[in-house]
């Protein structure tokens, strides 16, 4: 066995694909496919020597506690395969079997998953369980094209145990909390909750709900206050603006009412007026939090489907790897080459030209950096047939990409001071003089001209109109998906490939809603119950400084050992507070959630009768429909409802009859709403109306 195979550990097919695709660059031979039972893998011979590339499907291996039982705390654990943890990752057993078939035959190994902590943690895992080995080369890359893979090939190191030793530490960690958390909340509320529910929680997800609810609370809490405004329409030398009374606001009523009278009918003189130029450099590349903030902004994608639609990019070789914390663009990805390739590609070649012909490519850095990759960026390599979202996202990085290297623009600002009736007012414009970076990020730079005319110290301006505004102060907005990722990130919660997968937590177990954040009842019970008798479970300090830790152990300074062991201690005070509190806990939570439960399957009054529509289960053929709470009263109104996905009533209203709009989402599908009112006149043009 001494000249054995070599096996090439790919995350994926399609990556494996690529991999071996890029190997027969240096070999010249074409790579074989072979079918397995369920999948394909490659051979090629590579250097006088035959490798095989097979893929995986992600984590083939879980972990599980070693046993059974459903009691708290629970910390002896151990990795197993993930088909028989779980039966809906029955999909990955092929895969697993193949890398214990192939294991057997070869003599050397490299990992080329995601070079991550979970792609080191994937590859890891099966080196150590399906082929007996701790030791293999590590293809470290940030795109899938041929050269950077060829690259990485040549230049494979030993296997990086700073991040395989952060990624298990992570995944035992999370573990402990997940699940004794949840077995602590779900045994808690048994005894007093009328069927069985479960309620959960996690090292991440309890302190991201309590930032939620504490931002609900500071907005039930708002107690708004008025406030007036005086505006001054006025107009000089042919054009119009608005000045506004400094401060702009004013809270006393009387005083606003003095200075709008003793301003009717009078003129308004220039005391100040100054006019400056501004540089604005371009922004830095693309890391992944900020491409979920502007996805969300733009196109109004969540951060989670930003992330799957980046990492389809990612495996059709047109981006660099998404998963960074980088916003730095090393030259050893050859800028001068990727401009070139993008200019082939016609709605950039100008652009491009225009870079391409000032000579020297220097791109604008963030101050973010990422030890394992660099910011985001395309390849150049020319897309094929794109969805339109993916099409949208595309765009957005390449702009973001090329204006990155542009010059700065120049914006120019006008500000005057006027008097009128004796009271100061203060004018402001602004304008692009030169747009350069500007123009190449194209529609995502919004930047408005607000035209102000040229005055001069002592000046007269004519006064059209006078206005007194009325406002009040407003609470502060909720987040949304992609603002809670933001600042998920600034506070240390989570990493950047786990915030996204967060959030949709806290959806799918109905602690919030909406597209504007908006914390359930149940949410806000789970955090005051826990806040009162266990904050640990919510400790925002103690979750931050577990992932700095865990950064620690990936930089080699630090031993994943004494991290798990802190960890478990941790918890394990947590939970013996929790024990001492056990029952009142249940017991609120049990209540909570039995009221949560019974508002969700409210769906509005009835067309017919007036009572309450709620989602039913019928007890005889198990199928669910919408019925009145008036039946037993003799109303029969019904109405069906699709029989899989997640139901929920929207705040929507149907144009046709004003019922809500009932919104469907199926795993790994995009969420559909209709109208269940069968006798809508609109039901038809209505139903499969999608919503984001």
């Amino acid at each position: 066995m001494k000249d054995g195979p070599t096996l090439v550990i790919a995350e994926k097919p399609s990556t494996a694909k690529s991999i071996a695709k890029a190997l027969a660059a240096i070999s010249g031979n074409a790579p074989r496919a072979v079918k397995g039972k369920g999948l394909i893998y490659y051979e090629l011979i590579v250097n006088g020597r035959l490798h095989i590339v097979s893929p995986a499907v992600g984590h083939l291996y879980g972990i599980h506690q070693k046993g059974s039982g459903w009691s708290y705390p629970v910390f002896d654990v151990e990795w197993r395969p993930s088909w028989e943890i779980d039966k809906s990752s029955q999909f990955t057993r092929p895969y697993l079997e193949n890398f214990i078939f192939l294991g057997r035959q070869c003599t050397s190994f490299i990992s080329a998953t995601d070079y991550d902590r979970e792609g080191s943690v994937i590859a890891y895992n099966i080196l150590k369980f399906a082929c007996g080995t701790d030791k293999a080369k590590r293809m470290k890359f940030s795109t899938l094209t041929t050269p950077d893979l060829v690259r990485s090939y040549n230049d494979a190191g030993e296997l990086d145990y700073g991040q395989i030793q952060a990624g298990l530490a992570r995944h035992t960690i999370d573990w402990y909390w997940g699940i004794n958390i949840t077995r602590a909340l779900t045994l808690a509320m048994k005894p007093h909750s009328r069927g069985f529910g479960i309620l959960s929680s996690g090292r991440v997800q309890g302190p991201t709900l309590k930032l939620l609810a504490d931002r609900e609370l500071e907005i039930s809490s708002f107690v708004p206050e008025k406030f007036w405004t005086i505006l001054l329409f006025c107009r000089h030398e042919g054009l119009e603006f608005v000045a506004r009374s400094d401060p702009e606001r004013i809270w006393d009523e009387a005083r606003a009412e003095e200075i709008y009278q003793k301003c009717l009918g009078q003129p308004a003189y220039v005391t100040h007026a100054e006019t400056g130029v501004a540089t604005l450099y371009p922004p830095p590349p693309f890391d992944l939090t900020t491409l979920q903030t502007e996805a969300y902004r733009h196109f109004g994608f969540t951060p989670a489907r930003t992330m799957n639609i980046a990492q389809t990019l990612y495996e059709e070789a047109l981006i660099s790897y998404p998963r960074t914390s980088s916003q730095k663009l090393p030259p050893t990805i050859d800028y001068e080459r990727i401009v070139s390739q993008i200019s082939n590609q016609g709605r950039y070649s100008a652009l491009c030209g225009r870079l391409l012909a000032e000579g020297r490519l220097k791109p604008r850095q963030g101050a973010k950096s990422d030890p394992a990759h660099p910011a985001i960026y395309p390849t150049g390599a020319r897309p094929g047939r794109l969805r339109i979202d993916q099409d949208k996202l595309y765009d957005l990085i390449c702009r973001r990409f090329l204006a990155c290297f542009a010059r700065p623009a120049k914006r120019e600002s006008r500000d005057a001071v006027l008097t009128a009736g004796g009271f100061p007012f203060r004018a402001s414009g602004r304008r692009t003089l030169e747009a350069n970076w500007i123009e190449f990020y194209g529609p995502y730079a919004k930047f408005e001209d607000v035209i102000l005319p040229h005055l001069e110290e002592g000046e007269q301006v004519e006064v059209l109109d006078v206005r007194k505004e009325e406002k009040e102060t407003e609470p502060p907005g909720r987040y949304s998906q992609a603002s809670i990722v933001k600042e998920m990130e600034r506070r240390s919660l989570g990493t950047k490939a786990t915030r996204a997968l967060i959030v949709q937590t806290l959806y799918d177990r109905g602690y919030v809603r909406g597209r504007s954040i908006e914390v359930t009842e149940l949410g806000m019970s789970v955090v005051d119950t826990l806040s009162r008798y266990c904050p640990g479970v919510l400790s925002e300090s103690l979750t931050a400084k577990l992932e700095k830790e865990m950064e620690a152990i990936e930089e080699g300074t630090a031993p994943m050992e004494n991290l798990v062991e802190e960890a478990r201690c941790s918890l394990t005070e947590i939970l013996r507070k929790f024990k001492e509190k056990e029952e009142a806990i249940g017991r609120e939570l049990a209540e909570a959630s039995l009221q949560a439960r019974a508002k969700a399957n409210e769906v509005g009054p009835c067309p017919k009768c007036g009572g309450t529509l709620k989602f039913i289960t019928s007890r005889r053929t198990g199928k669910r429909f919408i019925g009145c709470s008036g039946y037993s009263k003799g109303c029969s109104f019904s109405a069906p409802v699709p029989q899989s996905g997640r139901l929920t009533v929207t705040q929507a209203k149907c144009k046709g009859c004003g019922q809500p709009l009932i919104s469907v989402q199926r795993a790994g599908k995009r969420p559909w709403r209709f109208c269940f009112n069968l006798e809508c006149p609109l039901r038809n043009a209505t139903k499969g109306n999608r919503s984001e």
